[in-house]
């Protein structure tokens, strides 16, 4: 396998069948798909500028064309969703879900586009650009945020962006709704994990009250001003939260799952303007995980 090349033939052959074959207006067939692939995942490894691209790849133009049609009609997503139906078949997945999100930071080319920032866009729309291109400022200057939830061993479930100064706890139901592993033989997808381990961040009444409805066990700790809180009301205050300190060692796997993704330098730093075309680079990966299985 040659330094620009990171699918091996094997893994190619699983996911070359679900890709499109033509642009689907006048018929007329791909060329050199594989080549193309090779060259977006280039891209987003080496955090290059499309424009680069090594000239084995084609023109750049074609790359990112693939892309950006990838990106906005789903493909990506539905790759991977056939990897994650094929795994749940075989029981590979480890439905201790654990849930967080990282800051990525923006660069000054991915952020020269007008935004809207007044209002809250739809996140649920995943093949649809957000008004404020899930962009926002932090502490650290423009930057986003991937809400991620990964399986117990660390492999990607889902993965939703927002702006980097967005809290996490407003995400937690959007991110859990984005958690469907379809059934190979048809039927409902499975959305319901065993288990959904958050740091203290995602402890607040509705979140809890969204596992319990679901039958999800919540392991997530309670802050110390909640418990403040809750002891002040006496009686009132409720019944102190069921917490499994044993399970939640396990919750360092989303942090390892984020260190894995950050390798990909163009998924560490943001360069694209359009958080639908970053996203499809974050489930691009997601997808190369999953074939390393």
């Amino acid at each position: 396998m040659s330094r620009t090349s990171v699918l091996s033939d094997d893994q190619w052959s699983r996911i070359e069948p679900l890709l499109p074959s033509s642009d689907g207006r006048r018929g007329r067939p791909f060329r050199g798909n594989r080549q193309i692939v090779e060259g977006i995942i280039y891209r987003y490894r080496c955090g290059i500028a499309w424009r680069d691209l090594p000239a084995e790849f084609g023109p750049w133009q074609t790359v990112w064309k693939r892309h950006r049609r990838y990106a906005s009609d789903g493909t990506w997503d539905q790759v991977r969703g056939k990897l994650l139906a094929e795994a749940d078949a075989a029981g590979v997945i480890d439905w201790t879900v654990s849930v967080d999100s990282t800051i990525n930071r923006a660069h000054q080319h991915g952020t020269n586009l007008p935004r809207t920032t007044g209002g809250t866009p739809n996140y649920k729309k995943l093949f649809a650009e957000p008004s404020d291109h899930a962009i926002g400022r932090s502490r650290g200057g423009l930057s986003t945020k991937i809400h991620h939830a990964c399986d117990g061993k660390g492999r990607p479930l889902a993965m939703i962006l927002g702006p980097g100064q967005a809290g996490d706890s407003p995400m937690f139901p959007v991110v859990m709704e984005a958690v469907r592993v379809p059934r190979l033989g048809g039927g409902r997808a499975r959305t319901r994990p065993d288990a959904v381990m958050g740091d203290k961040a995602y402890s607040s009444r509705a979140n809890r009250s969204l596992l319990r409805g679901r039958g999800i066990k919540a392991v997530i700790p309670e802050p110390s001003d909640q418990i403040g809180h809750r002891k002040r009301r006496g009686s009132r205050g409720g019944r102190p939260v069921n917490f499994d300190a044993e399970t939640y060692k396990g919750r360092n796997s989303v942090e390892r799952s984020f260190s894995l993704f950050k390798q990909w330098r163009g998924i560490a730093t943001r360069y694209d303007k359009l958080a639908l075309t970053y996203r499809a680079g974050v489930v691009l990966y997601a997808v190369v995980i999953w074939l390393r299985q």
